[in-house]
Formats: C-alpha cells, sequence, structure tokens
C-alpha cells in the first residue's frame, strides 16, 4: 500500500509577518507609569533626587502647580477607605457623608500644609540703627500634630533675638509666619523647636538666637494615659544666649506668665 506524504502548507509571507506582528514582545509588557497616583508620582521624584521625606520635612520642590487638588482628590478617596473599614455608614450618615474629603482637605491644605508650600518669603532690612538689644517675639500661637498618633500638639513659642549690628532685621509678622509653616507638619515637638532656631539663625545671622515651647499634646492628654494637665516646654538656645547666662535669664524672666 503506498505511503501518503503529509505535504506542510507554506503560509504566505505576508500572512506569517502578520503573525509575528500579533506576538506582544517582553519589552511591550512594561506597565505603563501614566496611570500611577500621584502620590507615587510625587515620591518617584523624590527618590530619583535621593530626597528625604520623612513627616516633617517640606517636600514642595517636587510638587508641580496644581498637583495640590489633586492630592486632595487622592487623600479624600483613601480616607473614604478607612471610614468604611471603621464600619461607619457614611451614606446614610447625613453627619459624615463628606467627611472623607473634609479630612483631606484639612491635612493637605492647613494642618500639614507646611509640607507642601514653599517657605514663605522674609523680606530682610538692613540694621540701619545698629540694634544690638534684646528682642522678644510672643507667645505665637503654634499648631501642630504628633507624628506618632497625628493627635493636635496645641501652645506657645516665644522668640529670643539679640542681633549684631550686621544682622538683617526681619518684619515682627514674619515670626508668627515662619513658626506657623515648620509647625504645620506632623512632627515631634524636640525636633521642631531646633529646626526653628536654625532658621532664624540662618535668616538673620544674630548674636544669639533663643526658642521656648510650651504645648499640650493630645497624644497624653486625650489618648493613653489621658492626663490632661500635662504639658512639654523645651528650650533651644544659640550664640549669646547660651554663653550669657545673664542674657538668658533676662529672657526666661520675660516670658514668664505665671
Amino acid at each position: 500500500m503506498p505511503v501518503k506524504k503529509t505535504v506542510a502548507k507554506k503560509m504566505p509571507t505576508q500572512k506569517l509577518a502578520a503573525t509575528k506582528k500579533s506576538i506582544p514582545s517582553k519589552k511591550n509588557n512594561k506597565k505603563d507609569d501614566a496611570g500611577a497616583p500621584l502620590s507615587v508620582v510625587i515620591r518617584r521624584r523624590i527618590e530619583a533626587q535621593k530626597a528625604r521625606f520623612h513627616a516633617n520635612d517640606n517636600i514642595s520642590a517636587f510638587i508641580k502647580p496644581g498637583e495640590l487638588e489633586a492630592l486632595v482628590d487622592e487623600v479624600a478617596e483613601k480616607m473614604q477607605a478607612v471610614l468604611e473599614s471603621l464600619v461607619i455608614d457614611t451614606e446614610n450618615d447625613h453627619n459624615t457623608q463628606n467627611t472623607s474629603r473634609r479630612v483631606a482637605k484639612m491635612y493637605v491644605q492647613e494642618v500639614f500644609n507646611g509640607r507642601y508650600v514653599e517657605q514663605p518669603t522674609l523680606t530682610k532690612f538692613p540694621n540701619v540703627s545698629r540694634l544690638n538689644e534684646l528682642m522678644i517675639i510672643g507667645p505665637i500661637t503654634v499648631r501642630s500634630a504628633c507624628s506618632h498618633h497625628l493627635c493636635p500638639i496645641m501652645g506657645r513659642i516665644w522668640i529670643g533675638v539679640l542681633p549684631s549690628k550686621e544682622s538683617a532685621l526681619i518684619g515682627l509678622s514674619k515670626y508668627s509666619r515662619l513658626t506657623e509653616w515648620v509647625m504645620c507638619r506632623p512632627q515631634i515637638q524636640e525636633e521642631a523647636v531646633v529646626e526653628l532656631a536654625d532658621m532664624l539663625e540662618k535668616k538673620i545671622k544674630p548674636i544669639g538666637v533663643a526658642v521656648v515651647m510650651d504645648a499640650d499634646h493630645f497624644c497624653m492628654q486625650w489618648r493613653g494615659v489621658k492626663d490632661r494637665d500635662s504639658k512639654m516646654i523645651n528650650s533651644v538656645m544659640r550664640g549669646a544666649f547660651l554663653k550669657d547666662s545673664n542674657l538668658r535669664r533676662e529672657f526666661l524672666a520675660l516670658i514668664d506668665r505665671k
């Protein structure tokens, strides 16, 4: 019996080329970053520059115009998920129907705003009168948040400055603006007062600078030990305030409100 030979049909060249194109290559399998959340995009910008983005860091240099509004939208969406995980009926509870967006706006635009906006402009004036006497600014109201529990920190700050004849002078309101910018971030009080003192030294270049902060911490009063009378007081003394005990004593005596 004759054996039949099987002849393979040759595929037309055009059809073969089309088939090859339809097979996805590994190179085209990479995910497109266009759909990444804005927070991830900002994080990648920071990491590309090997910069730090801790809770008390300012990251305004990595945020483009218009992105803060979009960040509010993202935070609101995730905050809604938090409310749902807390088993809160936001659909039927009229008090919480828009809570997720209110909280998102509060964090981005108010409570943590010092992370996302540039440092306020500090107009400097020459020390024409060559002032070198003690100046005290305060009490400046402080509104911050503990980075451990995101509970409020509410208190007051006093700033002491001993300018030199060559020091720059800044307007009185600028002390409050700079303080607010530093404090509107999740942080711990011990680090916040040091950062504020560093900035004042850098901007004014005085003979001495002193910062005292007195605050209530709701992470102790509202939760945990629930001790409503506990406060925290920190002081940072630089230059003449550190070396001259009489100057330090004068400053502390003048801010004493007891």
